[in-house]
Formats: C-alpha cells, sequence, structure tokens
C-alpha cells in the first residue's frame, strides 16, 4: 500500500509541468483535507499513513483533472467563501476574496444599525454574497436574481446548507431567489442596498485570463463586449435612481475602468461615490450613494 509521503512525492511530480511546488503543495493539502480529514500539520506527521485503494483512486482522479487546469473547486464541489463552505461547479463563479471584502464593507457600514434593511443581489451565482449577508444580518429582507436557472438552483441549496431550511429556528432569514435577465429589467422594488459583481472583462481581454478561469467558469458570469464594457454598472445605475429614495450601491469593479465606472454613477446623480482598494492594492470596490 501506497503511503502518504509517496504518495505526495508523486503527486508534485506529476503536476511540476502545470503548477509551481507552492501550489501544487496546496492542492494536494485541500485534497488531503477532503479524502482523508487530515489538515495541514497532519501531513508532516503522519507521512507514513498508508491509504486505501478507494483513497488512491480518489487522488488520481482529481490529478488527471487539475492536469487539466480544472479549479480544485470544481474538483470538490464546494469553496470557502467568508466562513461559509458554499457549493459550486460549472454554472456558477468561484467566489473570490475581493467579493469577501465587498460583503465585508456592507457589514462594516450596516453591522451595528440594527435596521431592517432590504437588499438586492444582481447577479448572485452561488448565492455568495445574499448568504453571507443574510448570516450576519438575520433581520435583513433579502432577493437575489440570476439570468441563469441553474445558479438560482445551486444558490437555494446553499442557502439551506449553510443557514438551515428557511423559516427554521436556526434561520429566519428569507432570501428570495429571481431568474431574471438584470439587462432587460424595467425596475427593482424599492430596497435599500444594491449589490453586485456583474461581468466586466472585455472579450478582447480574454488572452490574459488564466487557462483554468477560461477553461471552466461561465462566461456569461465573466465577459461583456468589448463597445460597451460598463453595460451591467450603467443598467444598475438606472435601476437604482428610478427608486423612489436611491439606494445605497456596492459593487465589484474591474481595476483597468475603476475610474470610468465611478464617473458613470456620478453622471447618473449619485453624490458620493468611493472606489476601495482590494488586499492587492488594486482598485476593486465601488460604492455610490
Amino acid at each position: 500500500m501506497t503511503n502518504l509521503k509517496v504518495l505526495k512525492e508523486n503527486f508534485l511530480e506529476d503536476l511540476s509541468s502545470v503548477y509551481e511546488t507552492n501550489e501544487a503543495s496546496s492542492l494536494f493539502s485541500w485534497l488531503a483535507e477532503d479524502i482523508l480529514h487530515l489538515k495541514t500539520h497532519d501531513l508532516l506527521l503522519k507521512t507514513e499513513v498508508k491509504l486505501e485503494k478507494t483513497q488512491l483512486l480518489k487522488f488520481e482522479e482529481a490529478k488527471a483533472r487539475l492536469i487539466k487546469q480544472e479549479p480544485i473547486q470544481y474538483i470538490l464541489g464546494y469553496s470557502e467563501f467568508f466562513g461559509l463552505k458554499l457549493k459550486v461547479n460549472s454554472h456558477v463563479l468561484i467566489p473570490r476574496p475581493e467579493t469577501e471584502e465587498l460583503v465585508q464593507w456592507i457589514l462594516d457600514d450596516y453591522l451595528s444599525s440594527n435596521l431592517k434593511l432590504s437588499i438586492i443581489d444582481l447577479g448572485t451565482g452561488s448565492g455568495c454574497i445574499p448568504i453571507a449577508l443574510a448570516k450576519h444580518l438575520p433581520e435583513a429582507k433579502i432577493k437575489a436574481l440570476d439570468i441563469s436557472a441553474e445558479a438560482l438552483s445551486l444558490a437555494a441549496s446553499n442557502l439551506s446548507a449553510c443557514l438551515g431550511e428557511a423559516g427554521s429556528e436556526e434561520n429566519t432569514t428569507q432570501i428570495e431567489f429571481i431568474q431574471d435577465n438584470l439587462l432587460e429589467l424595467e425596475e427593482l422594488a424599492e430596497v435599500d442596498i444594491i449589490v453586485s459583481n456583474p461581468p466586466y472583462v472585455k472579450y478582447n481581454e480574454r488572452h490574459g485570463i488564466k487557462k483554468n478561469v477560461l477553461d471552466n467558469e461561465p462566461h456569461v458570469a465573466l465577459f461583456v463586449e468589448n463597445e460597451d464594457p460598463l453595460v451591467f454598472y450603467r443598467k444598475i445605475a438606472e435601476l437604482a435612481t428610478k427608486q423612489t429614495k436611491t439606494p445605497v450601491v456596492y459593487v465589484e469593479v474591474s481595476q483597468y475602468l475603476a475610474e470610468e465606472t465611478r464617473q458613470l454613477f456620478k453622471d447618473f446623480g449619485f453624490e458620493r461615490v468611493e472606489l476601495r482598494r482590494d488586499f492587492r492594492g488594486n482598485d476593486r470596490m465601488l460604492k455610490a450613494y
């Protein structure tokens, strides 16, 4: 029987043509935790642990998919986000750290307010944003919209898995999932907050996207036409300014179009438009009010 030490050595060697050693080692740790239920420190202390055939097979299957540069989150079937374990598949984007920062911005602004907020997430995907907000703002009334029925089904499943069935003692939050095309909406129900991580990568920038993203994640959630890369932000600003009381808008933005996006919201009459940098130092979030 193969032990853990030999397995890791072979794994790193087989992935060396595709991944840097540190990244391959991190991928191995993820798989070891999922398949063997071993934490990172266990990998150092239990190198002689023998693996069963079924466990070896799972590693081999995962390795073959990794060599094809399929994201580890799709292989495992889940991604960590804001302390939540969310199911993901090829119908939704893998939640990013920048989106966690966007959620944190909202919580920093409202967590101690005791307001019963109404919130809508436009383009919800896996449901990461509304579910994280629901966990920390249990009195909020939240809606989540997406064009994809498959994405909404996954988001609803994530809500149940993360916060319990709606209406249970563990979760009094009702998230209403709505299937619709954001660009075809004429109006929104009155809300206090609009949040969105819309598509913003121009098609002619695809060459700069990593292969694991380009070949696996849904293009409908990534790309916009070259001629009008701010089309989703324009629609969001338009829907916001149609409301009786203009809501506060929080969106992720392209670092390359941050100033243009800021100016767009100012042109729609928002008095204050703030850009915020992410953990890498790039302008990646915007608040308009």
